[in-house]
């Protein structure tokens, strides 16, 4: 059943059909849908176009739907209707006849999708809240499990300053509560309700728009019409959110594989979350990892095949914007699969404590120490950090550590440099020294942990 064919004496052709009809995808929103309706059923009958028996009648059928739809009862494949909204009309009317003809009065399906699309959107805002909780929730674990941990940092790759794996971690949290908060700000600009706008110039029907937004949890009504049906900021701001947040994870799987290499030889990952060669029987492959770094340009493409599909749209609805569903409920699924594996991947990782902390020592990691040594001993640090570098080619050239250079050809370079150099470039010397605000001393370290779990129990 077309809702628009009053004027057409053909029906649609089996290729227009396949282009145009988007029951496949927004069967998803089969529940909004039918909620929706419920509250518009309430609004019709409030403003007398619904007797008080028509309404009941309306909403017991749509609440039996909707049981059904919750169920995972409803047979769309069966169907041969439009879309979702048309399917959910069929039924009505399939089940009460003329009375089931009168619950679109002064209803358009350009206001009614962008209530249900954003009444979707609002539900899987809840469920990803938890899955970026849950990501935060094991990256504090795996800190808790190696506080004592030191690991190299990098910078372009290179080994530059030793840290604690827990800092590392903690980086990450940092990522993933900012994410947390733009999904919370989406939250808040999206929650405004469109139903009541029509199909771009608002309804004759007196229906209380505020009523309606309140009963279906939204802050507020859309305050311009032809906004409301033709805005999808919404679904941008989600994919936009999800990009950022896949490119999060995508930077955790990137330094994850690293230290998973025979190179590195930093951590092993679980059995559940890795996988084999069909030819190389001794391979152990990061794959979950390899999968969620992957996923990234999949979901960086639906938001910018939207972008590209709103940038040259005229006010106010338009058919383009039927492509906004498939690539947001496609982000919403992978960005939830990712998040999970990412759960699991961090819950299964062993840290090999002891190729870490010899890995960290390397490289002439404490270089910096040595410099900063020298200031305190009223070197220019400019200065200081030449003859650090001088202290480093001699290392080189010796095949040693700058700490185990005799203190004679270090004084050969500089005579600043005295017996106390020795302690300055021990390894726990140089990380823990960095005991400031944001820095990777142990003491420090602790401390954020500790914050960030009390934070992260506060919130369930």
């Amino acid at each position: 059943m077309a809702l628009w064919g009053g004027r057409f004496e053909s029906g649609a052709s089996s290729m227009f059909k396949q282009v145009n009809d988007s029951l496949p995808f927004d069967q998803v929103m089969a529940s909004q849908d039918i909620q929706g309706s419920i509250s518009w059923s309430r609004a019709l009958a409030k403003a007398g176009v619904l007797t008080e028996d028509e309404q009941q009648q309306l909403e017991s059928a749509l609440s039996e739907l909707k049981a059904k739809a919750d169920a995972g009862e409803l047979d769309f494949a069966a169907s041969s209707e439009e879309d979702i909204h048309s399917f959910v009309e069929a039924a009505l009317i399939d089940k009460l006849g003329d009375i089931g003809r009168k619950l679109h009065t002064g209803r358009s399906r350009n206001d009614q999708v962008a209530t249900d699309f954003r009444l979707w959107v609002r539900e899987h805002i809840t469920s990803l809240h938890a899955d970026v909780l849950a990501v935060i929730k094991s990256l504090l674990n795996a800190a808790s499990r190696h506080q004592e941990a030191i690991i190299p940092g990098y910078t372009h790759l290179q080994r530059a300053q030793p840290i604690h794996f827990a800092h590392w971690c903690l980086a990450y949290v940092e990522m993933f509560k900012r994410d947390l908060s733009r999904l919370d700000d989406l939250k808040v600009r999206m929650n405004q309700c469109p139903l009541g706008s029509g199909a771009l110039a608002g309804t004759t029907f007196p229906v209380d728009r505020h009523a309606i937004a309140e009963e279906l949890g939204f802050d507020s009504p859309c305050l311009n019409s032809l906004d409301a049906v033709s805005d999808r900021d919404f679904v941008l701001e989600l994919l936009f959110v999800a990009s950022t947040s896949m490119m999060h994870l995508s930077r955790v799987a990137e330094d994850m594989i690293f230290y998973n290499s025979g190179e590195a030889g930093f951590l092993q990952l679980g059995d559940s979350v890795t996988s084999g060669s069909s030819l190389m029987p001794q391979k152990k492959n990061p794959d979950a990892l390899e999968l969620m770094r992957g996923k990234c340009g999949r979901v960086f493409g639906s938001l910018q095949s939207l972008l590209v599909t709103m940038k040259g749209l005229p006010l106010a609805y338009n058919k383009d914007m039927q492509e906004d569903k498939e690539g947001a409920i496609d982000t919403v699924n992978q960005w939830h699969i990712c998040l999970c594996i990412a759960t699991e991947v961090l819950d299964s990782l062993q840290l090999n404590e002891a190729r870490c902390r010899e890995a960290a020592a390397q490289g002439f990691s404490n270089a910096t120490e040595l410099a900063d040594y020298l200031v305190g001993k009223g070197v220019p640090f400019r200065t200081g950090h030449d003859i650090a570098g001088r202290v480093v080619l001699q290392a080189i050239d010796k095949g040693c550590a700058i700490e185990d250079l005799p203190l004679s050809d270090l004084q050969a370079i500089s005579d600043k440099i005295e017996e106390d150099v020795y302690p300055v470039l021990q390894l726990e010397f140089g990380v823990n020294q960095r005991n400031i605000l944001g820095g990777t001393s142990k003491e420090t370290v602790t401390k954020a942990l500790y914050q960030e779990l009390e934070n992260l129990d506060k919130q369930g």
